[in-house]
């Protein structure tokens, strides 16, 4: 009788006291059979397409931010206002993911995320005012920040034996749309006359089609591999949470703000640094693309190689002293090594998909991967609202790009001193 009144008690703690690197699934007693496999490949496709379009609508902005500048009448403070939009619909709309994919379920979240992106990107060119873009840009990017926010809990639920490998699988998808809308969204502006707008509104397509896999998935309650609920996370669990007295929930709250700041800098501002030090708005459009680009292999590479740490810090120091590099350059020279510098951030800002490693792997249950990953995506965010609006005050007033580039090259000291922090061997569990 001792061994049978104590059997289930012993199979949860073996369970809770996996270590949190190691991320293969565990089953649990009363766990209902897993998914077929032709639902998790479409869960992978519409990750995908879903990845693909959590960017374009920042980065065909940058390149075209002269242009839409222009045509609205925008001042420099003005348009550092725009560029902070992003990260503060992230923190705002971001909260509600994970109250909204216990109610409706992940799958109808990230559907309807999908949706108002399309919207969003077709409405915000034509409306005629600033207000009016302001506001069509906030619906489409409440569509990215939910599933933003989403992307790591879908992984932990339905690939919990592939953690790295599924965020590297988004994280490249992610980076490739982003490069992708930086690099084409000039020339394609070009070919279908010149009208910004138009170059604007094309990405629609893209979100369009990136709500169809999503569909299929929006009614489904197939429990997940190990898990006995189709969605929502495990309710007792949730009370004993307190995901505010964590330090390594904080750190890594402030590692995503600060790696964030750089990232919409970079989006926002880079194209307009290269072309008021004489190049051309296609190869600043090019340059962006190639920062954005360096994501692909890396984003693919870094979280497969983070998830096999203990401690992810020397990978935190090594991207902030590529940033420091690129900063210090593109202050000397910005032109004259002009591709070199875009390749050294575009290594720097691989700590996006190294920071969605790390949520994964600093909490052991899924309910802990939904708080953590609302609670520092949401909080990063926020903390990283200033940092755009603060460029675009400082260039109009000082009439220069020194002052920005030395507030970038000061925020990576504390990025890595955050990351070294987050990326200790330990969860969230243990200090909440």
């Amino acid at each position: 009788m001792p061994d049978d009144e104590t059997q289930t008690p012993t199979l949860n703690r073996e369970a809770i006291a996996r270590t949190p690197h190691d991320t293969r699934a565990q089953p649990l007693p009363g766990a209902a059979e897993g998914p077929s496999p032709w639902l998790l490949r479409l869960i992978a496709v519409g990750l995908v397409l879903a990845a693909l379009n959590l960017r374009p609508a920042i980065t065909s902005l940058g390149a075209l931010l002269e242009e839409v500048r222009e045509g609205l009448h925008m001042s420099g403070s003005v348009a550092g206002v725009l560029t902070s939009v992003p990260p503060l619909c992230f923190a705002v709309f971001g909260v509600m993911a994970p109250r909204l994919a216990r109610r409706f379920g992940a799958g109808a979240v990230v559907c309807a995320g999908m949706a108002a992106i399309a919207v969003g990107l077709v409405v915000r060119p034509y409306i005629g005012s600033t207000a009016g873009f302001l506001a069509a840009s906030a619906l489409a990017l409440m569509g990215i920040a939910v599933s933003n926010i989403l992307m790591p809990v879908i992984v932990k639920r339905w690939f919990p034996d592939r953690v790295g490998t599924m965020t590297g699988l988004y994280s490249m998808a992610l980076a490739l749309g982003t490069a992708l809308a930086a690099a084409v969204t000039v020339p394609v502006t070009g070919a279908l006359g010149g009208n910004w707008k138009t170059g604007l509104v094309v990405w629609a397509v893209l979100a369009a089609v990136a709500v169809l896999p999503w569909i299929v998935l929006v009614r489904d309650r197939t429990p997940a591999p190990g898990q006995p609920a189709p969605v929502a996370p495990n309710a007792t669990e949730a009370p004993t949470l307190k995901i505010a007295r964590s330090r390594t929930a904080w750190a890594l709250a402030c590692f995503f703000g600060l790696q964030a700041t750089a990232a919409y800098i970079t989006m926002g501002w880079m194209p307009q640094i290269f072309r008021d030090a004489g190049v051309s708005a296609g190869t600043a459009g090019l340059l962006l693309a190639v920062t954005m680009a360096m994501g692909v292999p890396l984003a693919f590479v870094i979280p497969r190689v983070a998830s096999r740490l203990k401690n992810q810090g020397p990978i935190v120091v090594v991207l902030g002293l590529c940033g420091l590099i690129g900063y210090s350059g593109l202050y000397l020279a910005p032109a004259a090594g002009a591709w070199a510098w875009a390749l050294l951030l575009g290594v720097a800002n691989c700590a996006f998909p190294l920071a969605l490693t790390m949520i994964g792997m600093r909490a052991r249950s899924g309910a802990g991967v939904v708080r953590l990953s609302a609670f520092a995506q949401s909080t990063g965010y926020l903390l990283s609202i200033p940092g755009p609006l603060l460029v675009g005050v400082l260039y109009q007033h000082s009439g220069g790009w020194g002052l920005p580039i030395a507030l970038m090259a000061g925020l990576m000291i504390p990025q890595m001193v955050a990351g070294i922090l987050a990326g200790r061997d330990r969860t969230i569990e243990d200090e909440s």
